[in-house]
């Protein structure tokens, strides 16, 4: 176990993260799921709410077996390297309440971190945008990490705590094969069209997540903690990961023929470049403010983390919230010829904007005060 876990804490370990990342979402991409969009943590979790019912946009409602398949591999990982440790209790309200901005956020631009770098790895130009948006978000936090932002420390709890999601989980994946219906006309709803309606088979895409759950809860794989270890400490060991995730999925992606490159019109992207921006740098700085992008997160609720896991429902419901209320990106369409560049409603800019007043406001009052002399 020893030397196992020193390779995986090796640079070499996390660049077999990304590496598994970047070849697994463009196959898995190749075998059913939406065009650039092999793996995003943000848009399946907004399939999971929509099919169970949480909002009613038909065309994304799946249950995602790989959202599944990271909790239950970070948990096997967990147990097998004896890191399962029941802990919350570290601001858990307001992790809530960031989960939803960053899922707002997310779907202003249409995907979260992964996403974004799986996109340019496809030929999405737009990606660069968003992960602009992501770099600045990320800073922002940065700086108020700098200046004593502080969520709190979480404390050991009951086993239980900890066996939460991932037992939520494990229904869930009771729900997508036996498709019970509860109701007349739903739920579970899952799309006849549009993006919910794109997936590979269920166990190819439980596998797929089984592995990417070990991997990274083994080598603590993030993206927002590669660009904030690099801004903080001058650290390149997460950044190698995510840059190894860009190349391989790039040449995974032009071996099976999916890159296309250009601005308009890409799948299930708007070519705003505005909103595409700003919607990242609310995410990024949700992200930087909860201690990990939306793919930690579930891997740390994986191996216990009750903080994290309160994190991602706050996700799910601001996936619901995104839709219910019209405030997600809407894709360029092409009408007659012509590209219809998509983008946010008015109330979906107001709530990118409130977004990031709110996560501002929690930077600077939820900061220790530093006595003379350093301690805190």
């Amino acid at each position: 176990m020893s030397a196992m876990t020193r390779f995986f804490a090796s640079r070499w370990g996390i660049i077999l993260a990304g590496t598994a990342i970047g070849v697994l979402a463009p196959l898995l991409q190749y075998l059913g799921n939406p065009k650039n969009m092999g793996i995003c943590v943000a848009c399946f979790e907004r399939d999971i709410a929509g099919a169970l019912g949480l909002h009613r946009a038909a065309v994304v409602q799946y249950i995602r077996p790989e959202i599944i398949g990271f909790v239950l591999g970070a948990l096997v990982a967990a147990y097998l390297f004896r890191e399962f440790r029941a802990r919350a209790g570290s601001a858990p309200v307001v992790r809530f309440v960031l989960g939803m901005f960053a899922m707002i956020g997310a779907l202003a631009f249409l995907g979260c971190p992964w996403r974004a770098v799986l996109r340019l790895a496809g030929g999405d130009l737009n990606a660069i945008l968003g992960l602009a948006g992501l770099a600045t978000g990320i800073a922002v936090g940065v700086q108020f990490l700098k200046a004593g932002f502080n969520l709190g420390r979480a404390q050991r709890t009951y086993a239980a705590v900890g066996w939460v999601l991932p037992l939520l989980m494990v229904g869930l994946l009771a729900l997508l094969v036996f498709e019970p219906t509860f109701t007349k006309d739903g739920p579970i709803f899952f799309s006849k069209s549009g993006p919910g309606s794109m997936h590979a088979a269920l166990w190819i895409s439980l596998g797929a997540g089984l592995v990417i759950g070990i991997l990274a809860q083994r080598t603590r794989f993030c993206t927002m903690g590669a660009v904030r270890d690099v801004m903080l400490m001058r650290d390149t060991h997460l950044l190698s990961g995510l840059v190894a995730l860009l190349v391989v999925a790039f040449a995974t992606n032009l071996y099976l023929g999916q890159v296309s490159f250009g601005f308009s019109p890409q799948p299930v992207a708007h070519s705003d470049h505005f909103w595409n921006f700003l919607g990242m740098v609310l995410a990024g700085l949700a992200f930087a403010l909860a201690g990990g992008c939306p793919g930690r997160q579930l891997f740390l609720a994986g191996e216990g983390d009750g903080d994290a896991a309160v994190f991602v429902l706050g996700m799910i419901v601001g996936a619901a919230m995104a839709h219910n209320f019209g405030l997600a990106g809407a894709p360029d369409t092409v009408v007659e010829g012509a590209v219809k560049v998509g983008g946010l409603s008015p109330y979906g800019m107001g709530a990118v904007v409130l977004g990031l007043v709110v996560t501002v406001l929690m930077g600077f009052t939820m900061r220790e005060k530093v006595a003379r002399g350093g301690a805190r």
